[in-house]
């Protein structure tokens, strides 16, 4: 047995080839005339020897590393978004790529500094991902290089990105609602400013299915999009406003602040009020009864964009991943009055 790493030469000379022959049967490569017998020894001398190429000496060669570069904000530390990461890692490996990450926390510096160093690696390409989905301006250093946007949208440039379907969540949420017998009541808690990506489409979405139903919300709660404005703004809202049957919030943190704001009210969920929320976070889960929420689909994201990222063909564009409802204990029927 050789000593060391085994190279290409140690396979050849176990198969009884040239390191010519051994290398195009490796790379299965059919441009030369080898014998069907000569293909196979070479292919059980690198069993047996237990080869692997080097990789280095073959990006020296092909100018391909199979590497990519991820270049995010902060969703490596977030344990949500970092589902992301998850999913593009997996599927980097089921196409023998490896995942260089690096974040940025935001600062421009960092993000050249991180940029630069991909590139004196080599990288064969980048993922360009955010922790919420946002419009984003394109770095100047990755203009040239094979980019896929992540949870994140170019305004006015051509580009491949993946985001969240949440035109349809909006309509998931509000179907879900409708399907229960709720025709009116129906409230909207958090801020829905339009600048925002995914309030604005999950509100669009929520006002479509039901205006086809020949409805509309009865109103919005508005505040910030955390637990404590959320009980603020909806005790209040409960204490002074119009009857509600059905809360829908836009992310699960507000539910929470709804939950509690309930309760404070002597409210019961689902029998006096219903709830459905959006994200699917670990606190849809945690909350009694749990939440129905419109899941995020952080590690499809990172999978479908390590693929466009690898796809020869891909063409500019916004790729759109489904939302899936999962529903559990938050909503029943209206209370008749």
């Amino acid at each position: 047995m050789t000593a060391g790493r085994v190279t290409l030469l140690d396979v050849a000379r176990r198969a009884g080839v040239s390191r010519t022959t051994a290398s195009f049967v490796l790379t299965g490569r059919r441009d030369m005339r080898i014998s069907a017998d000569a293909e196979q020894r070479v292919l059980r001398a690198a069993r047996e020897l237990d080869y692997r190429p080097n990789l280095t000496a073959r990006s020296l060669r092909t100018r391909v590393t199979q590497t990519i570069g991820l270049v995010s904000d902060t969703i490596a530390t977030d344990a949500f978004a970092g589902e992301i990461i998850r999913g593009s890692t997996a599927t980097a490996l089921t196409r023998q790529h490896l995942l260089f990450i690096g974040e940025t926390e935001g600062d421009p510096a960092t993000e050249q500094r991180l940029i630069q160093d991909m590139l004196d690696r080599g990288v064969d390409g980048f993922l360009y991902a955010a922790m919420y989905t946002r419009e984003i301006r394109i770095p100047s250093a990755l203009r040239g290089h094979p980019v896929v946007l992540v949870n994140c949208v170019a305004g006015g440039r051509r580009a491949v990105s993946v985001v969240p379907d949440e035109l349809a969540a909006g309509r998931s949420a509000a179907s879900a609602l409708l399907a229960a017998g709720h025709t009116g009541g129906i409230h909207i808690v958090g801020e829905s400013a339009a600048h925002v990506y995914a309030a604005r489409n999950r509100r669009t979405g929520i006002d479509e299915t039901l205006a086809a139903a020949g409805l509309r919300v009865a109103g919005t709660v508005e505040c910030s999009w955390w637990p404590e404005p959320a009980y603020e703004a909806v005790r209040a809202f409960l204490a002074g406003g119009p009857r509600a049957t059905a809360l829908i919030c836009l992310n699960d943190r507000l539910a929470m602040g709804a939950y509690q704001a309930a309760a404070s009210a002597g409210l019961r969920i689902p029998d006096d009020l219903s709830v459905v929320a959006f994200d699917d976070s670990d606190l849809a889960s945690w909350l009694r009864p749990q939440l129905t929420s419109v899941a995020l689909p952080h590690f499809e994201l990172g999978r479908r964009a390590v693929e466009l990222l690898l796809d020869p063909d891909r063409e500019p564009g916004t790729h759109l991943v489904d939302m899936p409802l999962r529903s559990r204990a938050s909503i029943a029927p209206p209370r008749l009055p």
